[in-house]
């Protein structure tokens, strides 16, 4: 504002200085020394004009400064909207994370409550329409197999546990339905780790838990199907790993009742049922191929977790179950069961044979479940793994020796080291055992095999064609036609070559697991398989049954 007022007095005085001018001009003409050669009246009209053009440079200087105020002031209101509203977000965020939070805080509450006490009672859960669904109906006492007194079912508390989302598990438990219970499962395969937890609380509406499931085995051993065929039909692999996920809920449900309660659980009629079915597939392992060695045996797995359950193994000779657990080795749930069988003192002549078969990856799971370390060294053994992984390897034959058989040897060697970074891994030997090393190695045997791979299909000769002025002969051109079929044959089969070999070396990590934290110590799964039951069974995506 003083420069403006400063401007206007400057302004206001050019009259006063014209008048001055005229005045000296005046003087200056009366004296006559000089010769002017323009006239007063030039010189007034160029001063005002002068004067004219200032004011109004001053005006517009004026106009612009209040133009540049008021958006300056409408600037500073958008940013004030601007920074409200943000602080408005960010408030609504924090609020909302806090919310997150507190429902987080509390799922894990609750779960953490489920996992320390019984399944706890919801009597107020009611579904439309009509009474509870999860009413558990009174236990009779029921008869199963003959009319013997001794034979009936002695009463339990049969309280029905937690089923919030599957409560169609709840229906099928109350109505004894062994086959809906199977199709339910397959149904729901995707969720089968949400399903496994709410079995066994649906268990408890059943009237006689026991025989629900030992009712859902009458399927495991189809007679129209052989043994090598089953290993192939992949609706009966989903309903055998139902089978054994059944037996294991019906543990996990013996757990959380008291010990009487427990015992009343299986009546005499259910073990002797038990025994039956126990006998009728004992013969039947006997029978399997040499794959069911590779400790993933799903008839192993069942018949041990059958007497595991129903308490029948003291009808079974331990030398018998001992020589079963290999079989099972690489399965996660076999230290429960060795511990459940009373094999756990047997376990250092497992690990053994498991040596000696080469599956020291598994020994090494066994060592750490049992606590058996200080006797077989883990780092000793891994060593020793990786050690018979290389002499495998055989020297490739010059000449035209096909590359297959040393590309099977590299696969084994990676495999074998990807398998003992897992383990060290697992077991936190970094300390005792570092992985960088081992990592190396595996970097180099993948690009080797990589640059082979790449070798080959840049070696492998282009066949001649035929010219193109051999018009009207028939016969070359059928021969040219066999050659581009045999050459692109050729072709598909040096980019995929077929890996003709079983690899005893595979233990690779599985794509999708959903292991409860409750089941024990996890162990390494056999390879190709994408899918897996929430328990760790691998699950074929075309289950249907």
């Amino acid at each position: 504002m003083e420069d403006t007022q400063s401007a206007t007095t400057l302004m206001d005085s050019t009259t006063s200085k014209i008048q001055q001018l005229q005045k000296a001009f005046a003087e200056l003409e009366s004296h006559r020394a000089v010769t002017l050669n323009l006239k007063w009246k030039q010189l007034e009209e160029h001063f005002h004009g002068l004067e004219k053009s200032l004011k109004r440079r001053f005006t517009e200087l004026e106009d612009q400064e209040k133009e540049f105020e008021t958006k300056i002031v409408q600037s500073r209101k958008i940013l004030e909207k601007r920074q409200a509203a943000v602080i408005s977000k960010e408030q609504a965020s924090l609020e909302s994370l806090q919310e997150k939070r507190d429902a987080a805080v509390s799922a894990i509450t609750i779960a953490l409550e489920k996992h320390r006490k019984p399944y706890s009672v919801e009597p107020s859960c009611e579904v439309q329409g009509g009474p509870s669904m999860f009413e558990a109906r009174p236990l009779d006492f029921i008869p199963l197999e003959n009319n013997n007194t001794e034979d009936h079912i002695k009463p339990f508390k049969n309280d029905v546990g937690e089923v919030k989302f599957y409560p169609e598990l709840v229906k099928l438990c109350q109505d004894m339905d062994s086959e809906g219970l199977h199709k339910f499962i397959s149904d729901n395969r995707k969720n089968l780790a949400a399903v496994r937890e709410e079995i066994p609380p649906a268990l408890r509406a059943a009237v006689d838990p026991a025989f629900l499931v030992l009712d859902s085995l009458k399927g495991f051993y189809p007679s129209e199907v052989s043994i090598s065929d089953a290993k192939k039909d992949a609706n009966l692999l989903g309903l055998r790993r139902t089978c054994i996920m059944l037996m294991e809920c019906l543990s996990i449900l013996l757990t959380t009742l008291e010990v009487d309660s427990s015992s009343s659980l299986i009546s005499g009629s259910v073990k002797e049922r038990a025994k039956a079915i126990a006998k009728e597939w004992k013969p039947k392992l006997d029978e399997l191929d040499a794959d069911a060695n590779n400790g993933n045996s799903l008839e192993a797995h069942a018949f041990l977790q059958l007497l595991a359950t129903f308490s029948i193994n003291s009808n079974f000779n331990q030398e018998d179950l001992y020589k079963l657990i290999p079989m099972v080795s690489r399965r996660r749930q076999t230290a429960d069961l060795c511990r459940s069988l009373g094999l756990s003192d047997r376990m250092p002549g497992v690990i053994n044979v498991l040596v000696n078969n080469g599956r020291h990856i598994d020994a090494v799971n066994l060592a750490f479940a049992f606590q058996l370390t200080d006797q077989f060294s883990p780092v000793s053994l891994l060593k020793s793994y990786l050690n018979e992984a290389s002499k495998a390897s055989s020297p490739v034959k010059s000449g035209n020796a096909s590359p297959t058989p040393q590309n099977d040897v590299n696969e084994k060697q990676l495999t074998a080291l990807k398998a003992v970074i897992k383990c060290i891994e697992e077991h936190k030997l970094e300390a005792q055992y570092p992985v960088d090393p081992l990592q190396k190695r595996v970097l180099q045997l993948e690009k080797e095999k990589a640059d082979k791979k790449r070798a080959t299909e840049v070696a492998k000769p282009q066949p001649k064609r035929p010219r193109a002025n051999c018009v009207g002969n028939g016969a070359a051109r059928v021969a040219n036609v066999a050659t581009d079929k045999n050459f692109y044959a050729s072709r598909m089969t040096d980019r995929y070559p077929q890996y003709m070999y079983d690899r005893p070396y595979a233990y690779p990590v599985p794509t999708e697991t959903h292991v409860p934290s409750f089941l024990g110590t996890p162990y390494s799964l056999p390879p190709g398989h994408g899918n897996f039951f929430g328990n760790g069974y691998h699950y074929q995506a075309t289950y249907l049954h």
